[in-house]
């Protein structure tokens, strides 16, 4: 069975095509390197028992680059930022390294981090129309991809996700108090106010080859039409060309899209929308693939806030987690042995002055025991 295709290319979902593109990177500046002279890969930073290497650096900001150059900036410019960022690019691979120490030390993390990733394997799978993750591993290999290597960035990703949440978001979110609760949601009801909400139906016309002005001129008539007081369910199942997994929708559901709460919604939809009442119709809305126009069919006004306790705990919990993160990983280096090489001292060592810098110039290769980050 082959991967899902369009016109050729392969279809991955998205989170998985980004991974595949960061690992393709890697691939790519691994081979641009061939028939260079091999030198030796180089120790920048010992991490207690782990390292973190100079191969592991260049593969991080290879695929920096490529990122930068996905977004229209040429190869030159593109290296010549990342190489700005090399100190914070070491400082997060140490950063990387603890975590990962500190996930094995959590009970039950590391099956449950395992769990995890082959649910992701197979979800993927699944999107994909494959029965088994042995076959996706397959059809990886045939687009020259490692199983084994992405299993093991995912695992990289979810332990970290899995560390923080638990050592740090957990204990602020279950830690708080009625009162810091009560009193957060005085000082920022408007967070908790309810938004406008509108029911939706729609009618899509594709512009795909088909001239703009032959399409906005059936627009402008269908929107006449159901301004006119024809039934737009009607209109819809005969007109609308909206498609899913190349089947026409408008048949099944009659134009309807469902509820949305305005700030969910695309500005220039939320600009058509406003002040078109209950029962009314848009003018035809411009999307880069056609013609969109719109019909409220239901529409609720914003609502008094109300104390929720779990909202409050998760909008708390979002605005102090950065900070108690950058603490935890703060904690986590000063009772670790980090040992940077010299020639990377003087560029790492400002962005975490926790590192004692009597430790990493030290000529002593054995590591002491964690948390005895001092000179031996």
């Amino acid at each position: 069975m082959k991967l899902k295709s369009l016109n050729g290319r392969r279809v991955w979902p998205v989170a998985f095509a980004a991974l595949l593109l960061s690992l393709s990177v890697a691939r790519t500046t691994q081979a641009q390197e061939e028939g260079v002279p091999i030198v030796v890969d180089e120790v920048i930073a010992q991490v207690n028992n782990d390292v973190v290497t100079l191969s592991m650096l260049k593969r991080e900001m290879g695929q920096a680059v490529e990122a930068l150059k996905a977004r229209g900036m040429d190869a030159k410019q593109a290296s010549e930022e990342v190489e700005k960022s090399r100190a914070k690019i070491i400082a997060n691979l140490i950063n990387e390294r603890l975590v990962m120490q500190k996930g094995k030390e959590i009970p039950r993390l590391t099956e449950d981090v395992e769990a995890e990733v082959n649910r992701e394997m197979l979800r993927v799978a699944k999107q994909q129309g494959i029965s088994s993750i042995e076959q996706l591993d397959e059809e990886l290999r045939k687009a020259k991809f490692d199983p084994v290597e992405i299993r093991q960035t995912l695992r990289t990703q979810f332990t970290r996700q899995a560390v923080l949440q638990r050592e740090v978001d957990a204990k602020i979110y279950f830690g708080l108090t009625d009162e810091e609760m009560q009193k957060y949601f005085a000082a920022n009801r408007e967070k908790f106010r309810k938004p406008e909400s509108v029911e939706l139906s729609e009618i899509f016309l594709s512009l795909a080859g088909k001239p703009e002005a032959d399409v906005r001129a059936k627009a402008a008539r269908i929107v006449a039409q159901a301004r006119g007081g024809a039934d737009f369910a009607q209109l819809a199942v005969t007109h609308s060309e909206r498609e899913v997994n190349g089947q026409r929708v408008a048949a099944e559901n009659k134009g309807k899209v469902g509820r949305f709460e305005l700030p969910d919604l695309r500005p220039e939809l939320v600009a058509a929308l406003k002040n078109v009442p209950k029962g009314g119709v848009t003018e035809p809305v411009k999307l880069e693939e056609g013609l969109q126009i719109i019909r409220v069919d239901e529409r609720a006004g914003s609502a008094e806030p109300v104390f929720n306790e779990q909202s409050v705990r998760g909008a708390i919990t979002q605005e102090r987690a950065p900070k108690e993160q950058e603490d935890y990983m703060k904690k986590l280096r000063s009772e670790a042995y980090v040992k940077l090489a010299p020639a990377y001292e003087s560029l790492v060592l400002p962005l975490m002055p926790e590192v004692n810098a009597q430790s990493t110039a030290s000529t002593d290769d054995a590591a002491p025991k964690k948390g005895t980050n001092k000179k031996p």
